[in-house]
């Protein structure tokens, strides 16, 4: 676990959409805590999708949701 995450991680970390099911097009963050929980326990997608998703259970169970969101806001998806 990184100390000092990179920015551009975080930035992309917020912008990041579920790329398909139920909750296409959601950002992570707005995924259900119960939905991640069972990705936890079943196994998470490999790659890309599947790190950010681990990184965002990790953002809901410590609270830091507002964290993540003052990022989308303060760093729109087209400045990337």
């Amino acid at each position: 676990m990184e100390l000092f995450p990179d920015r551009k991680k975080l930035i992309e970390l917020a912008h990041y959409k579920m790329p398909y099911g139920k909750y296409k097009e959601r950002y992570l963050l707005d995924l259900p805590e119960a939905y991640l929980i069972w990705f936890q326990r079943n196994g998470f997608p490999k790659g890309k999708l599947g790190e950010h998703m681990k990184a965002i259970l990790e953002v809901k169970i410590n609270g830091m949701e507002g964290l993540i969101r003052k990022i989308r806001e303060d760093f729109p998806a087209d400045t990337r």
